[in-house]
């Protein structure tokens, strides 16, 4: 009776809600002023306002039905917990296996406000849009003359006799932290020397200046020197003429590259200037990275940088450009709606940022200006003229000659200012190479600032210099829109430098080490934030002493060599192969002891009675369940040994929501129980280990536990033998030997059919969706989803790019095929492979290169509605090949797909046919998708790879290259030193909530109208405008991502453990957080000891914009949006106030163990559907900003 009334309740709340919501639409629909206006805008035809509220009308239905299947839902699942189904599992005759509905109602309302912004906000549309200028530019390259990919550039001699030119020559010195040598070698070879050259020549005339990026070598230096150098280079950057630009740790990659890491390297550095030196970077400088993502220009501008400089750009953007004196703009994000993230951009115009490519438009000219090239010494001038020593008998001519150049170069520019880099690689590592460059060009410019009638003022200068002088000409303060300067919107990818070389191979040259980059990566944000709530914890309990305050010499450490990696040599693939090896030994040296770090933080926590924690180095309470035995090996699971006595693990969930997932692990018997903290049994499934396609590991099977993980906490589960074996959940296999004669060691405890030849067609299904594979291949064929009449194509190959076979070939840096890709045939057919269980089922197939395997998760929730992907790939024997992975779907996406940058947000792509097939290739650091109007395909990976779309309803990634020649871009070796790779992905298929539409009476009519040609309407997706091309994942595509990139870690209590302590289950946080809600990290900050932490800590906080458009139902998220509203992190002591608009930021005080909040004293203004916040906890300088992603 009880549950009756329940439900009779419940649905007497839909009959109101219903009748409620319907009497409010209709209300607002006839009196709301605001829709009066916006029908009224089309004053010349009454129809265009029916039409107008007809759909808005339609709009109020579907908001109204969207609402009332939500509550629906929820009412069906109450009312199925009520009537007590059962928890685990079960296998009815002749069917698939059956999973219960979720135990815990889950309810998600997307609110109006989520969506404002990703429908498009009213802005100004900018002047530039990079995909409107890629459709505008005929990319012909024609012979240029002197300056071969530009024009001829001509000037009137008194152009400049109202204004006179001010020129400033900025030296500089570009140091890579590896490539050629390792990091060290280049340090102790070169870097060292220049900075110890640059202390003793600076201070030799007051009006030199130098400029500095890569603090990963200054600060290593700057350990090395005494306490009087130290205090001269603080008079240097005081009195203006050392800058230090970007200040990261090094100047990284933005194709590849995770905002994570690259927000992370810009802190680390940051960190190291105002602790060292007292100094916040003011202007980027970033002339080397191989293109450029418009998440660095954001990053920057909320680093409160005011201006900033890129160099390797196509070519042909450089040309169109310079033509039109767009050479330096305003770059603004794509979504903002407003220029609240505008940052002043400098663009370079010409092909290198060496010296003969920086004076002006004729290198064979501007390299007689390179003194460092003067006869004699160890390089020359490739166009045969010298440089010549300047003296009071030629300074006429050659100040003539140099002038020339600068007047030229500065008619590409709208202001009467000119910047001129003077440097190049490891640059100034001789102080005879001080003197040559200063000396001489210190005599041209007093020579021509003594001579009025040539109307220039040239003087070195700081890139800061450069941008000071151009806002004080354009009477401006710093950071302002110069009148008359465009704005852009867009990224600068690919990159071309010459011909038809595109730097697209890159995305995924070494695909090994991109992959330990991202593992590495979440194991840091994990031992973070474990690190900063054990030690909040132990300080509130006066129990620090004992704590290893010591792990955060092992963090910072992990910081640093994580930053060192996102170098644009490191994580792009393309230094020496010993460089390589020392990048790879630095990550796996600190992913073991960031375990390390997880381990001691996970210890304390769970402990029931913290008085008994005690910190052994040599015996840790807990172990990971991986291990690595060398840098280039993939993970070894380790093995649980089962004992009479139970045994417990902890399982880290990383992620700021409650999760439940499969969380997987290795024992050494079929014979187990797992049960909870309490000593409730949950669900698992008993499966094999495979070591190859027909051989099992003996004695090690592996137990998959379906188990609820407290958000950013810490779950304690127990593992015990028991001979009882009928309540297991086991799975059963199929094998295909598809006619090869290879012997096959069955597991013992689990059920196996071997069949000699192929399969037919079959299907892996769950509640959510049904997969459907080929049995000849193995491979995927077709997506349907739970109550779709007809699945959509969605079929994978693997396919093989070779490369050129005369002239320029693919190498590290360029993709140069030889043409379309071809099928990948190997010598024999696969062995297929079909698990099926309770909890997931999965289809692994073998080949001779790649082992494949799809699987599909049979649980509630975010895991259940995607296919997980992974690729073991292994091309060690091929010469000269790429092999790459198509999906290929009849969504009808045209030329327009879809990649991320940085993670941090979408970027349109157009497939461009009248450039090279490698030109349409782009990076994908976290997804890629096509979409039409009815459905989205979305690609999510774990490791940053190539991706593109070539024809409509493709997507394929460059899963790993083998190419065995250089590629003419200075690295002197091919790609030859392959790795055994685990490419990890998930497939997810979406359905828009408008794909119906066009089917309902309102939508005729709107069409009827339309097709009159009546005015007011509206065709087309912002997604594909020029205008403002903009694109959103949608929630569950973010959480997808988020599961994918921040696995749960498992930590077994260690065997050797007499008499477990009492452990208890770690949650941090009362509430789960809103599900678009994102903890970058929780940052312990350094104290004057930089190996121990301070009582202050960093909040980084993320509040992600998404596509509403999509299906939301039944996603089975705990979690709802914050719906544009103010929120509270809640804390075990309190909670944190996050409003909207931003102003209140979080972190870990001294004072307590929870959540402190810290005021921002500064006005806040959302720039974005999203919120990026990092503040200092302890009220120093916070700083807001907003994201699109």
């Amino acid at each position: 009776m009880k549950l009756k009334k329940q439900v009779t309740v419940c649905g007497a709340a839909i009959f109101c809600v219903a009748v409620f919501s319907l009497y409010l639409m209709l209300d607002r629909v006839q009196h709301d002023p605001a829709r009066h206006q916006s029908g009224g805008n089309f004053p010349r035809s009454q129809i265009s306002v029916l039409q107008n509220r007809i759909e808005q009308l339609e709009q109020l239905l579907e908001e109204n039905h969207e609402i009332i299947s939500h509550i629906k839902d929820s009412v069906l699942e109450l009312t199925a917990h009520a009537e007590g189904q059962p928890a685990l599992p079960h296998h009815p005759p002749n069917g698939s296996w059956v999973l219960p509905p979720e135990s815990r109602p889950s309810f998600l309302s997307v609110s109006p406000q989520d969506c404002q912004f990703a429908l498009g906000g009213k802005g100004q549309s900018p002047d530039l849009q990079m995909l409107a200028v890629y459709s505008l530019l005929p990319f012909d390259n024609q012979d240029g003359g002197v300056w071969k990919q530009g024009f001829d550039i001509t000037y009137e001699p008194n152009e400049w006799d109202m204004e006179p030119l001010q020129v400033f020559v900025v030296p500089h010195s570009h140091n890579d932290p590896g490539w050629i040598k390792t990091f060290d070698k280049y340090y102790y070879d070169q870097t060292q020397h220049i900075l110890n050259s640059m202390v003793l020549k600076m201070q030799e005339d007051p009006r030199r200046r130098f400029i500095w990026s890569e603090i990963s070598f200054f600060s290593k230096w700057w350990d090395n020197i005494s306490a009087q150098k130290r205090a001269a280079v603080r008079r240097l950057v005081g009195n203006g003429q050392l800058e230090m630009v970007t200040g990261g740790w090094v100047m990284p990659d933005e194709a590849n590259s995770h905002y994570f890491a690259m927000i992370d390297q810009l802190i680390e550095g940051h960190q190291w200037l105002e602790k060292n030196i007292g100094v916040t970077p003011r202007s980027g400088w970033a002339v080397d990275p191989f293109g450029y993502s418009s998440t660095m220009p954001y990053l920057l501008k909320r680093s409160n940088l005011t201006a900033m400089l890129i160099q390797r750009v196509h070519y042909a953007i450089k040309k169109h450009f310079a033509a039109t004196q767009n050479l330096e703009f305003m770059w603004r994000q794509t979504w903002d709606p407003d220029t609240s993230t505008d940052i002043f951009c400098h663009m370079m115009p010409f092909y290198s940022y060496d010296v003969p490519h920086t004076c002006g438009p004729d290198p064979k000219i501007c390299c007689q200006f390179d003194f460092k090239r003067l006869p004699g010494g160890r390089i020359n001038c490739p166009w045969k003229v010298p440089p010549r020593a300047i003296t009071d008998a030629n300074v006429a001519e050659r100040a003539q000659l140099l002038l020339d150049q600068y007047r030229k170069k500065s008619k590409l520019y709208r202001s009467k200012v000119l910047l001129v880099p003077l440097g190049d690689d490891f640059r100034y590592d001789k102080p005879q190479e001080w003197d040559a460059q200063f000396l001489n060009y210190q005599r041209i410019f007093d020579f021509l600032n003594s001579r009025p009638d040539l109307h220039v003022q040239a003087q070195f200068g700081t890139l800061s210099d450069y941008f000071d002088a151009l806002y004080k000409k354009m009477g401006i303060v710093p950071g302002m829109r110069p009148p008359g300067f465009p704005v852009l919107t867009g990224d600068f990818f690919s990159y071309a430098d010459r011909e038809d070389h595109y730097w697209t191979g890159y995305y995924t040259s070494r695909p090994f080490y991109k992959s330990l980059d991202r593992v590495l990566e979440a194991h840091l944000r994990g031992a973070e934030i474990l690190y900063s709530l054990a030690l909040a914890h132990a300080r509130h309990a006066s129990a620090d002493g004992r704590y290893p305050l010591s792990d955060y010499a092992l963090l910072s450490n992990a910081r640093r060599n994580l930053g060192l990696f996102q170098h644009h040599d490191a994580i792009t693939g393309t230094a020496k192969e010993a460089v390589a090896v020392d990048y790879g030994v630095r990550l796996l040296h600190s992913l073991t002891n960031l375990k390390r770090v997880i381990i001691n933080a996970a210890h304390y926590l769970v402990l029931g009675d913290k008085d008994t924690y005690q910190h052994d180095p040599a015996a840790p309470f807990l172990s990971m369940d991986d291990t690595r035995p060398s840098q280039d090996s993939l993970p070894e699971k380790t093995v649980v040994k089962l004992d009479t006595s139970p045994r417990f693990l902890v399982v880290f969930n990383p992620l700021e929501q409650e999760r439940l997932s499969v969380v997987p692990m290795l024992v050494d018997s079929p014979h187990v129980h797992v049960l909870s903290e309490e000593g409730q049994p949950l669900p698992f499934q008993l499966s094999a280990t495979w070591s190859s396609a027909t051989e099992v590991v003996p004695d090690v099977y592996q137990v998959s536990v379906l188990a609820r993980l407290p958000a950013l906490g810490l779950r304690v589960l127990q593992l015990h033998r028991s001979l009882d074996g009928h309540a297991t959940l086991r799975s059963s296999t199929r094998l295909y030997l598809h006619g090869r004669d290879l012997p096959v060691r069955k597991p013992e405890a689990l059920p196996l059919q071997v069949f000699p030849a192929a399969a037919d067609d079959f299907c892996l299904e769950n509640q959510h969706l049904q997969a459907c594979f080929s049995g000849h291949s193995g491979l995927l064929q077709s997506i349907r989803g739970a109550g779709e009449e007809q699945g959509h194509r969605v079929s994978s190959e693997f396919l093989v790019y070779g490369t050129r076979t005369s002239k320029d070939k693919s190498g590290a840096y360029l993709f140069l095929p030889d043409g379309e890709a071809k099928p990948y045939a190997p010598k024999n057919p696969p062995v297929v492979r079909v698990t099926e269980g309770p909890l997931f089922s999965e289809v692994a197939s073998y080949y001779e290169h790649v082992q494949t395997m799809v699987r599909l998760y049979n649980v509630p929730g975010v895991e259940g509605l995607s296919l997980d992907v992974s690729c073991l790939v292994d091309i060690r024997d091929h010469i000269n090949k790429e092999l790459a992975l198509r999906f290929s779907t009849d969504i009808e996406s045209d030329n327009t797909f879809f990649t991320d940058l940085n993670g941090f947000q979408i970027q349109p792509r157009r497939y461009q046919r009248k450039l090279p097939l490698q030109a349409n290739f782009y990076p994908m650091p976290a997804m890629a998708y096509i979409q039409d109007m009815q459905s989205r395909l979305t690609l999510l990976t774990a490791q940053a790879l190539g991706v593109s779309s070539l024809r409509s309803g493709q997507l394929e990634v460059i899963l790993d290259r083998r190419l065995m020649q250089d590629d003419n871009r200075g690295l002197g070796q091919g790609l030859k030193d392959n790795k055994r790779t685990c490419n990890r992905f998930r497939l997810l298929l979406e359905h828009r909530t408008t794909a119906n539409k066009s089917s309902g009476f309102f939508s005729k009519l709107v069409s009827m109208f339309k097709a009159l040609g009546f005015p007011g309407t509206r065709t087309g997706s912002p997604e594909v405008q020029d205008e403002r091309p903009i694109s959103f994942p949608s929630l569950l595509s973010h959480i997808t991502s988020m599961h994918l990139n921040a696995e749960a870690l498992v930590m077994p209590v260690a065997l050797e453990k007499p008499a477990v302590p009492a452990l208890r289950s770690f949650v941090p946080l009362a509430t789960t957080l809103p599900c678009d809600f994102h903890i970058l990290n929780l940052r312990m900050l350094q104290a004057e000891d930089d190996s121990l932490p301070s009582a202050e800590a960093a909040l980084i906080l993320h509040r992600k914009g998404f596509d509403c458009s999509l299906e939301a139902k039944n996603l089975g998220f705990n979690c709802t949006t914050s719906q544009g509203k103010h929120q509270h992190l809640p804390g075990p002591h309190g909670n944190c106030h996050i409003p909207h608009p931003p102003g209140v930021v979080c972190g870990v005080g001294e004072e307590q163990s929870g959540w402190a909040a810290w005021e921002q004293h500064q006005h806040c203004r959302r720039a974005g559907p999203a919120a990026l916040w990092w503040a200092r906890a302890g009220g120093a300088g916070l700083a807001e900003a907003a994201a699109a992603f």
